[in-house]
């Protein structure tokens, strides 16, 4: 939820490795509604923008050590340039990416940062990775994603970046292609065109493409911080989010 804009990625995925394979499967997988529209953040007629409550639970920072090996290299599946993620089993037997964002890119005040939360919660669409439960314990801001079981569209076309000797993954079929490209853009369609106010994800490659069982493809890692609901002031923003190179040419015109 923070600002992109480093060059390095973050999985959501399996720990890397020199071949591609998929990790077992566990626990089960959050509900994939079909999105509906949504206004995260109603505006009364006299007032301020009306905070919703966080639609997730609250994990416990104790909890998370435990699930994480404190946050040790064993568990660590991923690292970024605005955090670190993790592999964990959560209390409810669900499997998650944990990522424990670094304090130094968490400048924002914590009611800012639970309004982007109580957005964020809200969002549920099949194509679209699902924030299943968060932590802000003293100065650490911990959130838990659905684990993606087959990676990401990166590691399956080039193998896992930064891993030596990482082999791509299976030459995928015409029908996979499809799917995949078909899934991805439902999954940025609901961004940009069904929740109210739109969110802008900023940020789209091959990278932030997760894949689950039988190839299903959900959107990840989008910026929501500075989401303005006037579009026009929004694309012609001096402040570039995301990683450079990733963006629509009007974001930076």
């Amino acid at each position: 939820m923070l600002c992109c804009a480093g060059t390095e990625e973050e999985n959501y995925g399996p720990p890397a490795n020199n071949q591609y394979t998929a990790p077992p499967k566990g626990g089960n997988q959050y509900g994939n509604d079909r999105g509906q529209q949504r206004n995260s953040q109603p505006t009364r007629a006299n007032g301020p923008p009306k905070i919703l409550p966080i639609e997730i639970p609250a994990l416990a920072l104790e909890d998370l050590n435990k699930i994480t090996n404190n946050f040790g290299q064993k568990s660590l599946i991923g690292e970024g340039s605005y955090g670190r993620v993790f592999y964990g089993q959560l209390h409810t037997g669900d499997v998650a990416a944990i990522k424990k964002l670094d304090a130094s890119t968490s400048q924002e005040p914590d009611s800012d940062f639970a309004s982007q939360l109580s957005t964020v919660s809200r969002l549920k669409h099949e194509n679209f990775v699902e924030l299943l439960g968060y932590c802000l314990d003293a100065n650490n801001r911990i959130l838990a994603y659905q684990y993606a079981t087959m990676g990401t569209v990166h590691d399956i076309l080039h193998g896992r970046k930064g891993v030596q000797g990482a082999e791509p993954g299976p030459v995928l079929t015409w029908p996979q292609r499809v799917k995949i490209a078909f899934g991805a853009a439902r999954g940025l369609e609901y961004l940009h065109e069904r929740v109210q106010p739109s969110i802008v994800h900023r940020d789209i490659r091959s990278s932030n493409v997760l894949l689950f069982d039988d190839f299903t493809a959900k959107i990840a890692d989008f910026n929501l911080t500075n989401q303005s609901p006037d579009t026009a002031a929004r694309l012609h923003s001096t402040r570039v989010l995301g990683t450079f190179g990733y963006h629509a040419p009007e974001c930076v015109s």
